[in-house]
């Protein structure tokens, strides 16, 4: 006698058929989708707040979430990918809901969308959409993937929009420049609603399409601001302040640029959502997102990031720079092979002792050995600023790197696990990694 298929295998089910429906991962148009939204009836009762950008997304999502979680809200979050399992991106007062909640969503799906062939992607986020829109919620947040002009969210009317930081990503589907990129991510707008923009040094395709449809534009440094010292920090908009704050808890040089976009969302959404300063501060202090800076502390120190850009490796080498001193740093890292690998490698190379590169589970991944192909020719071209005597090793696995890694580091050291979200959930498979010096690792 067969047991029956358990909730999870049935999801995946569902998504190993949205997956082989159509021919492309990445068909951008939004026609489908608008019209299968229609045969849904897909609509939301409660104010949606839309974020798009390059990097910066899922920090601000969960800042928003956090506060309003903690002004007593019940709040509903779409936010990609995820780490471990699919219905983390689905997330209901705080938590990613049961992946049984979601299987009659995907039979709604694929009830409404007769003949037409979704992505895996376009069919996904409707189900999710559908799932949220049948909870009783007082506010809805939705990150938008690949751009903004033509994904799959962008169907949906927003009440506000955020765009956090601007920079060069997926660049064959966006443009090859700051101001293409940033004039994809503003077809988010809708006329007469604000739109946070977070990034001090914005493109200007961003205020001229503002201008162009009458969007309520809010610009870091002109409608509101921030400052701070080593304490504290404060936070100014149009009509309201807030002072004292500690900082957020997520870790990283660019935190306060988000939770500065998040506190103008606040302010925008005042009248519909009222937060108190209270709110406000816990949910700051209480934010958490897995795998952006993550620092686990032991003997190694152990940071989990999914940077996967050169901006937010940037970013990432000057938060590892201001930890303090290990002796040595061993790295994993994995990625897809569409990435500006060359830009990546060069800015981390200077903190680096020990590479680990991994293969990863699908085939749009960049094998380890290509990895580190590219790595020892940016060397002997004299591009990298690597240490003399660094290291570099090939795996198949983000798990059987970890342990390598592990395995060859002192008490004093650090291990780094960043690229993908297939490499850093590669070593979350089983819970948070238990590292010990010469001992290798183990998941719990």
């Amino acid at each position: 006698m067969t047991s029956s298929p358990t909730a999870q295998q049935r999801l995946d089910d569902w998504l190993a058929h949205c997956e082989r429906l159509h021919p492309k991962e990445i068909d951008m148009t939004l026609a489908r989708v608008a019209e299968v939204r229609k045969r849904l009836g897909l609509r939301f009762e409660a104010p949606v707040v839309m974020v798009a950008g390059t990097n910066g997304k899922g920090s601000t999502c969960a800042m928003l979430e956090s506060i309003a979680l903690h002004a007593g809200y019940r709040v509903g979050l779409y936010i990609k990918p995820h780490l471990v399992h699919f219905q983390e991106r689905c997330r209901v007062g705080g938590a990613p809901v049961p992946a049984e909640s979601l299987i009659p969503h995907f039979e709604a799906v694929e009830a409404a969308r007769g003949e037409l062939a979704l992505t895996y992607f376009e069919f996904t986020t409707l189900a999710i959409l559908h799932r949220l829109a049948a909870e009783p919620l007082d506010l809805v947040i939705l990150e938008v993937g690949l751009g903004g002009r033509l994904d799959a969210v962008n169907a949906i009317d927003a009440d506000c929009m955020v765009i956090t930081s601007i920079d060069l990503d997926h660049t064959e589907f966006l443009g090859s420049d700051r101001e293409s990129v940033g004039r994809e991510k503003a077809h988010i707008m809708r006329a007469g609603k604000p739109v946070i923009v977070s990034d001090p040094m914005p493109p200007a395709s961003i205020a001229e399409f503002a201008a162009g449809i009458g969007a309520d534009l809010r610009q870091l440094g002109r409608d509101f601001t921030y400052s701070g010292d080593r304490q504290q920090w404060q936070w100014a908009g149009r009509s309201r302040r807030f002072s004292g704050m500690a900082y957020p808890a997520l870790r990283g040089v660019n935190q306060l640029l988000n939770a500065a976009g998040v506190l103008a969302v606040f302010e925008a959404l005042y009248e519909r959502l009222p937060i108190s300063a209270q709110a406000v501060r816990t949910g700051l202090a209480m934010v958490e997102l897995p795998g952006r800076f993550q620092v686990v502390p032991g003997q190694p120190a152990l940071v989990l990031d999914v940077a996967h850009n050169p901006h937010a490796v940037a970013a990432l080498a000057q938060n590892l720079d201001q930890m303090g001193f290990f002796p040595r740093t061993h790295v994993v890292f994995g990625a897809m092979a569409d990435k500006d690998l060359g830009q990546i490698l060069e800015r981390i190379a200077p903190l680096v002792d020990v590479w680990h590169f991994t293969d990863l589970p699908l085939p749009r991944a960049a094998k380890a050995a290509a990895l580190a192909e590219q790595f020892e020719s940016l060397r002997r071209a004299g591009r990298l600023k690597a240490p003399a005597d660094v290291q570099s090793f090939q795996h198949a696995a983000p798990m059987d790197a970890l342990e390598a890694a592990a395995a060859a580091a002192d008490p004093a050291d650090r291990i780094l696990v960043f690229g993908s979200f297939y490499t850093v959930g590669g070593v979350l498979q089983q819970g948070l990694p238990r590292i010990s010096a010469g001992g290798g690792a183990t998941q719990h």
